[in-house]
């Protein structure tokens, strides 16, 4: 039997967002490096994955608000930093109007911002943050795993590895379903 998950410091929220920014920021760029003809137009328009990003940040912050439950505060935060980190990697395209390449990006996003950020939070609140971090339920930590793993699939669809994307991600919602199941037992 579970216990109860425990309550989530703001410090650990913030660090979850850090560390889930981080992991989209750099998944989104290396898709983006290794895949760059791989372009979503649909009716003449060029959805460049800051809307995906965008998207998650916003239904991210809805939900914190709707539902004002401990259970939910970590899933937003993750949701809320891997919006974050795909919106994140398009900044330097938003910001010289065309040159996604910008060094700008990566630099002020994941060096200063992120790292910076992390840094700081771990060295004034340590003890907060590997509480919350590392004394999650079981379950809650395959869930994260799974959602983690079918997320990865995106590469290999955006690869055009169709059964191998197939296979990612159905292997990461058996992840998750597994851990929902062993938190609804």
């Amino acid at each position: 039997m579970d216990r109860p998950a425990p309550r989530s410091t703001a410090h650990g929220l913030a660090f979850l967002v850090f560390l889930s920014f981080i992991a989209s920021f750099l998944t989104a760029r290396a898709f983006a490096t290794l895949n760059p003809d791989v372009v979503v137009i649909s009716g003449g328009i060029h959805f460049h994955h800051f809307w995906y990003g965008l998207t998650m940040i916003v239904v991210a912050g809805w939900l914190g608000i709707v539902y004002d439950d401990q259970r939910y505060r970590r899933f937003c935060a993750v949701l809320f930093g891997l919006g974050c980190g795909i919106f994140g990697d398009e900044v330097g395209l938003l910001l010289t109007f065309g040159s996604y390449d910008s060094e700008l990006t990566l630099y002020f996003f994941v060096t200063v911002v992120s790292v910076g950020a992390m840094a700081l939070l771990l060295l004034r609140y340590r003890e907060l943050i590997e509480h919350d971090v590392l004394s999650l339920p079981g379950w809650e930590s395959a869930m994260y795993l799974g959602v983690g793993v079918a997320g990865l699939s995106s590469l290999c669809f955006g690869s055009g590895l169709i059964a191998a994307g197939a296979a990612v991600l159905a292997a990461g919602c058996l992840i998750a379903a597994g851990a929902f199941w062993w938190h609804r037992r």
